[in-house]
């Protein structure tokens, strides 16, 4: 599917015609550069490798140099390739935010924040123990048992407990393109993507 990379920017809220508050993230999309083009000839399936937000040269290996010369622009911090173009492209063009339109709907996919590591109420929801008496001390937030003894004697592997958090790939799917600003390059989505502020995000239709 067509897309772009962009850049989260953070949350907001706009009003629509009725009067409804909507909560919406800001994404600066774009502009992207068309770094490479995959072809079966060659590659064996076909998509288009964009970049996104310039790199400096000292921060820029030879070999990164090399290969954004090739399109005419300079290195980028985020490559990505997308598959599936409506429209044909060539090396060096350059995609702005125009290609959404409001009202379509996207998918955003993005790294969701980091929360190190956490216990089973946070990471998995768990209701934790409501009974305080008995002379309980301090098991209100443990996950509880977690296997049987005489058998199988062992837990099994998936079984739910505390553990590293967040910082996955995560997709949200059929978010509503509220408005495009095309001089500024931002990009106004209903609801909340993934990511901390400043994170690169994929903006696929």
């Amino acid at each position: 599917m067509s897309g772009l990379i962009g850049k989260k920017i953070g949350m907001t809220s706009i009003f629509d015609e009725n009067g409804k508050n909507i909560p919406c993230t800001v994404i600066e999309a774009g502009p992207c550069v068309v770094t490479q083009v995959r072809t079966n000839e060659v590659d064996g399936y076909e998509a288009l490798q964009l970049g996104f937000d310039d790199k400096t040269e000292k921060h820029a290996t030879k070999a990164d140099l090399g290969h954004f010369k090739k399109a005419g622009t300079v290195a980028k911090k985020k490559v990505v390739e997308f598959k599936h173009f409506e429209t044909e492209y060539k090396l060096g063009d350059v995609l702005t935010v125009d290609v959404f339109t409001e009202g379509e709907f996207v998918d955003v996919q993005g790294v969701s924040k980091g929360k190190g590591f956490q216990g089973v109420v946070k990471r998995h929801g768990f209701g934790g123990v409501g009974q305080a008496t008995h002379g309980q001390h301090n098991r209100l937030r443990a996950p509880g048992s977690v296997g049987a003894s005489s058998y199988p004697s062992r837990v099994f592997k998936g079984m739910r407990m505390a553990g590293r958090t967040g910082g996955e790939n995560v997709t949200v799917q059929n978010l509503k393109v509220l408005k495009v600003v095309a001089d500024k390059n931002l990009l106004v989505i209903k609801g909340a993507i993934p990511g901390h502020k400043n994170s690169y995000v994929i903006i696929q239709k």
